[in-house]
């Protein structure tokens, strides 16, 4: 059985993670409120009504200390938007149990895209790459499928693409990011309750844990320096991924 107190301890955890790293809530969500005994296609879908609210706040200190890039987050959801819809169509053909593992897998993978080295030469072109709107366009909706096929926000996906694609540092990529993330969760959650896959009760729950938690963690990321906090992002995909994915095999 689902109690309450699990459910919101998950959304004060991700909240945090929300707030100090751009990581839309449902990419490590899915996987907690598994683990505290929720279906998996409601553990998938019914984080997001948290998230939206969540990414607002989170993203407010990123705006005012110009962190965020409106621009290139409103370029992203160009792309992201209807791919998104496309994605969370099509969760219904890949099943709970299948995006459950996937989840675990896509997080270890850009766990070690994170931990790259970046260099100021590589920003210098991820830069240039930026002002090409069709690339950052076409990237935006390839992380928009994803997204709604696995009921994400999104910024798990849009960081290490922000970071290592195009060009911008660790808090430029979270403020964007939750920029993206507060849009873009509004197309998946419309499709996936449209479909019947949010418990509200949940959200609710989940939601009680994750506002508060966005915005201390939003806080508490000023205090760390940029190569830290990305590297501690890093390492806690790697970790918690690979357990979350070896739990799912082993269970199967």
């Amino acid at each position: 059985m689902t109690t309450w107190p699990l459910v919101t301890a998950s959304g004060a955890a991700v909240g945090a993670l929300m707030g100090a790293f751009g990581v839309g809530g449902s990419s490590v969500a899915t996987p907690l409120l598994s683990l505290a005994g929720v279906p998996p296609l409601i553990a998938v879908a019914s984080p997001l009504p948290g998230a939206i609210p969540g990414a607002v706040v989170a993203a407010r200190p990123y705006l005012r200390s110009g962190h965020a890039r409106p621009k290139a987050a409103g370029w992203s959801l160009l792309g992201a938007v209807p791919a998104t819809v496309a994605g969370a169509l099509l969760s219904r053909v890949a099943g709970g149990p299948a995006l459950l593992v996937a989840s675990g897998v896509v997080l270890v993978v850009v766990g070690g895209r994170v931990l790259l080295p970046i260099d100021d030469a590589a920003r210098e072109t991820g830069t240039r790459r930026r002002q090409n709107r069709p690339l950052l366009v076409t990237c935006a909706a390839g992380v928009g499928l994803f997204t709604g096929l696995l009921a994400n926000g999104g910024g798990f996906l849009l960081m290490p693409l922000y970071l290592l694609v195009f060009g911008l540092r660790m808090r430029q990529a979270v403020g964007t990011s939750l920029l993206v993330i507060a849009v873009l969760s509004v197309p998946t959650l419309a499709t996936h309750w449209a479909l019947g896959h949010v418990d509200w009760a949940v959200s609710v729950q989940f939601a009680a844990g994750l506002l508060p938690a966005s915005a201390l963690g939003a806080h508490w990321s000023s205090r760390f320096a940029a190569g830290s906090q990305r590297r501690a992002f890093g390492w806690f995909l790697i970790t918690f991924g690979a357990a979350f994915t070896l739990y799912r095999l082993l269970s199967a």
